[in-house]
């Protein structure tokens, strides 16, 4: 019987609710059609979502989803090398898992790949049945993914994170820049802990060892509370708190509502 390691446990969500979650989503980085073919079509019958991708830029493209829960990578890839892929999608995901799939055996290509962020390492030829085993071990060990938030709201004030636009009880609506809402969906995802300006340049701009640029995240963050207090200039609720010497945090007054359809004060 083969493993079957994207089939998730149903839960019961705080609002009393089974989450029977979607199908965990593997991209499969691989340019031999047979082994591509193979891969997607076991990752399938195990309940998984496979996405295939032939070479390496198309490969890292897809990785960087939304949504995704691991990836598989060869390393003998076209337009780009698996090792520049995993040190580019690492810039971006340093907790994305990955299982690195390659006919190099060598000691020093499993140390060099492991070093480079991966979390497993399987040589060709392997079975189907070693290759969810192994699917099923990292997404084991690996966290839950902050679930997508929705909303974010306080008062008379509600952001819309997928339209990218603020609400206000009087029907005024004021709109996001695409950074803006993604710099605030990256603090809710993580709410209750300080984020560094380096983590939100490396998950929003893609961007590391900024040095200088980190001032473009100071800039955002200064309009996105401009926007976020409107015409009330005195700003009662803090909306995103500058936590010194770490970065910036959610305001504890904030509710955010996750894709799960439970409201949650941060605080």
């Amino acid at each position: 019987m083969l493993p079957t390691p994207c089939r998730r446990v149903p839960r019961t969500t705080p609002t009393g609710m089974d989450d029977m979650a979607r199908k965990r989503t593997v991209v499969v980085i691989e340019d031999e059609d047979a082994i591509r073919r193979g891969i997607v079509d076991a990752l399938g019958m195990a309940g998984c979502e496979p996405i295939e991708a032939a070479d390496g830029e198309t490969g890292l493209a897809q990785a960087r989803r939304a949504g995704v829960d691991l990836v598989l990578l060869d390393l003998l890839l076209p337009k780009m090398d698996g090792f520049d892929v995993l040190a580019e999608l690492r810039l971006t995901h340093p907790a994305l898992p990955v299982i690195i799939l390659t006919a190099r055996g060598s000691e020093d290509d499993r140390v060099r790949g492991l070093r480079g962020g991966a979390d497993d390492y399987v040589v060709k030829p392997f079975s189907a049945r070693e290759l969810l085993a192994r699917v099923e071990a990292v997404m084991r060990r690996t966290p839950e993914r902050p679930t997508p938030v929705l909303q974010i709201s306080h008062g008379d004030t509600t952001v819309h994170c997928g339209r990218r636009e603020i609400h206000r009880k009087d029907g005024q609506r004021v709109a996001l820049s695409e950074m803006e809402a993604n710099i605030l969906e990256r603090l809710a995802a993580h709410a209750g802990r300080a984020v560094s300006r380096e983590e939100l340049l490396a998950s929003v701009w893609g961007l590391r060892d900024g040095g200088v640029e980190t001032r473009a995240i100071d800039m955002h963050i200064t309009r996105l509370r401009q926007k976020l207090a409107g015409e009330a200039a005195e700003g009662r609720t803090e909306w995103i708190t500058t936590v010194r010497g770490k970065g910036y945090m959610l305001g504890p007054e904030l509710s955010v509502q996750s894709n799960e359809g439970a409201g949650e004060e941060t605080s």
